[in-house]
């Protein structure tokens, strides 16, 4: 093909699949799944009804196909981190059993039972039909990691049945493609009408160890550019280029092979990415930076990959089998419920999980559609109409998949989306003492970063004054009154009263009321070795001006953020509370790049933190960074 042609061919294309993210942004805004967009999007531009795609022109664009099919590999293997999975291991393994043998076993036998009701199927041979159908229950076990991520950050879910979730679906997807390719070799030789001999089996354990060693290569490979201070629009086309070179030197090897050897040998791609990508994840400091490029670069790989898949469709195909589509969806279900059962029994989990233990693996996305494309290239006589029912039923997956895993997350109380009431979070409750102008504007600063205030005064009329306020009118400042307050429950106390009361305050909080943290506007230096016997935070209005602007002077970065000055900035203290957390070195934390660690406070003592510093449960951690990744951080380690 010339490079004018090419060029052509990529600039139409490329204006499809701009209309194809608008349109789907549009299916979203409906409810529908973004992959669902495009789909149909790419089924309208293809040959079946307006024809802007051709087929021709699917087969010179293959290419982006390959490099999207590594960029999935490479976005399922970043998610495989093993410290993170480490307290649900038991819980994984069986869940991955179950959902593995049999969802595999139970769909593909009824499929091959029923064979003779698909008509594409209906002519073929016995072993031409279990080869199918073995085909068929691989990709019925693939789940979709990026759409389980996507879910789980939504509702902020955390808990042991999110982990076992998170775990299970990233360690199928990786167990799927080798599996996928011990049944892809079968499939070939019963089609082919090839004995099953010691040499089949002995060639295809060489494949499969060789691909895995080849993803170790690609995982080492993959950290060059990552340890070098390079632009990230170089490392993401190096990244992209190692991807569509691994199915380049698969293509080498599988045409070369024949005159070399005498026999075809057939590498993974798939498996060779997927790999690299653990290595990378697992085995380097370079995780975090890799899973972030892929994240910014699988948007526009997915809208290349399900736009030009839905192009590949034929409309009056996809309608005359979606018949049979619901009825794979059905089986599927079917089988991930009883493969659910046995996980939670398997791994002795709380039995309330086992009704619902199936509804997070419903959803399939890129994995599933990326082996049905293969499978419709190798075999063309009947793969278009397996792809076509594979497609079909990953839409009814993806349209009832979310909502149903939604539910399961909600049902054992592992969500933690922010509450639509003014129910009051102790984790984030602050009470005032005294009225005036700097409680008043330190009360709506507060409450602007989402925290609970009450402010508390003895004067009655401050209610009617400032409506906006909850304002707690008390008649005394005797502990019966306080206690009104609930101040055990509380994150902070802030004095602003004259000293005297300030005092009385802080002492009655400290002996009877325990709240986490007193915070003391002091008015007369002299009364400072009070307060501070209190173990009182205090701030000295005389002295802080001045404090501040030296701040300013020596570090006005690190003052500006403090102060959340920077838009959508802040910072926050976190108790690390969750025992996947506990146990892990600061080098190991999955912080996101916009938020840094300022300091680590354990047993009331702040103490020297370093890269292989171990967090325990109770230590406390202050974190600068933007508001959505502190508060998902403050999900992740609390609970």
């Amino acid at each position: 093909m010339d490079y004018y042609r090419l060029m052509t061919l990529l600039i139409g294309f490329l204006i499809v699949a701009l209309a194809s993210n608008q349109i789907a942004i549009v299916f979203q805004k409906i409810k529908f799944p973004l992959i669902t967009g495009l789909i149909i999007t790419g089924i309208i531009s293809g040959s079946s009804l307006l024809n802007f795609i051709e087929k021709e022109t699917l087969d010179d664009l293959l290419f982006l196909n390959e490099i999207a099919l590594a960029i999935i590999a490479f976005s399922a293997g970043s998610e495989l981190y093993l410290d993170d999975l480490r307290s649900r291991l038991k819980s994984i393994k069986w869940m991955v059993i179950g959902q593995l043998l049999i969802t595999f076993i139970l769909s593909s036998s009824v499929i091959y039972l029923t064979a003779q009701y698909i008509p594409f199927m209906a002519s073929l041979p016995a072993p031409a039909k279990l080869g199918i159908s073995l085909l068929f229950g691989t990709i019925f076990v693939a789940r979709s990691p990026s759409s389980a991520i996507a879910v789980i950050n939504e509702m902020r879910a955390n808990g042991p049945f999110t982990k076992t979730v998170l775990g299970v679906t990233v360690v199928k997807d990786v167990l799927v493609i080798i599996l996928f390719a011990i049944c892809f070799s079968l499939a070939k030789t019963l089609i082919n009408g090839e004995e099953i001999g010691f040499f089949f089996l002995f060639l295809l354990i060489v494949e499969l160890i060789t691909s895995i060693g080849l993803g170790y290569l690609v995982g080492k490979l993959l950290q060059i550019p990552f340890s070098l201070k390079l632009n990230q629009n170089i490392k993401a086309g190096f990244v992209i280029l190692l991807g569509y070179g691994i199915y380049v030197f698969a293509g080498f090897v599988k045409t070369y092979s024949i005159d070399w050897f005498h026999h075809e040998i057939i590498l993974e791609p798939l498996l060779i990415a997927i790999i690299g990508s653990f290595i990378l994840t697992n085995y380097s400091n370079h995780r975090i930076e890799f899973s972030e490029l892929l994240r910014k670069i699988s948007p526009i790989i997915y809208i290349v990959f399900f736009t030009l898949t839905g192009a590949s469709l034929s409309f009056q195909t996809l309608i005359s089998v979606f018949g049979i589509a619901v009825g794979f969806f059905v089986l599927r279900l079917v089988s991930l419920f009883f493969g659910g059962i046995f996980g939670v029994y398997a791994a002795k989990d709380d039995t309330k999980y086992a009704p619902i233990a199936w509804m997070p693996y419903l959803t399939q996305a890129g994995v599933a559609l990326g082996l049905a494309t293969i499978i419709s290239h190798e075999f063309p006589t009947w793969g278009y109409e397996f792809e076509t029912i594979i497609i079909a039923v990953i839409v009814l997956n993806q349209l009832v998949g979310p909502p149903l895993f939604k539910w399961s997350l909600n049902y054992v109380k592992e969500s933690h989306l922010r509450a639509k009431t003014s129910e009051s979070d102790s984790s984030r409750d602050a009470v005032i003492f005294g009225v005036e102008n700097q409680s008043i504007a330190l009360a709506h600063q507060l409450t602007k970063n989402n925290w609970q205030v009450r402010m508390v005064t003895s004067i009655e009329n401050f209610v009617e004054k400032y409506p906006e306020l909850n304002i707690v009118v008390v008649k005394s400042l005797s502990k019966p009154d306080l206690k009104i307050l609930n101040l055990d429950l509380t994150e902070a106390a802030i004095l602003m009263l004259d000293d005297n009361r300030n005092l009385e305050i802080a002492t009655l909080i400290f002996e009877h009321f325990g709240t986490k943290d007193i915070i003391v506007r002091l008015n007369e230096r002299i009364n400072f070795d009070k307060f501070h016997k209190l173990g009182a935070k205090i701030i000295d209005p005389s002295t802080a001006i001045v404090s501040l602007l030296g701040h300013f002077v020596r570090s006005p970065n690190a003052t500006t953020l403090l102060l959340g000055m920077d838009k959508g900035q802040d910072s926050i203290d976190i108790e690390i509370l969750n025992k996947d957390i506990a146990g892990l070195r600061l080098r190991d934390l999955r912080l996101p790049s916009d938020v840094i660690m300022l300091s680590l406070k354990r047993r009331g003592q702040f103490i020297i933190s370093h890269g292989y510093t171990l967090l325990r449960v109770g230590d406390i951690v202050t974190l600068v960074g933007s508001n959505k990744s502190l508060e998902d951080l403050k999900t992740k380690f609390s609970n």
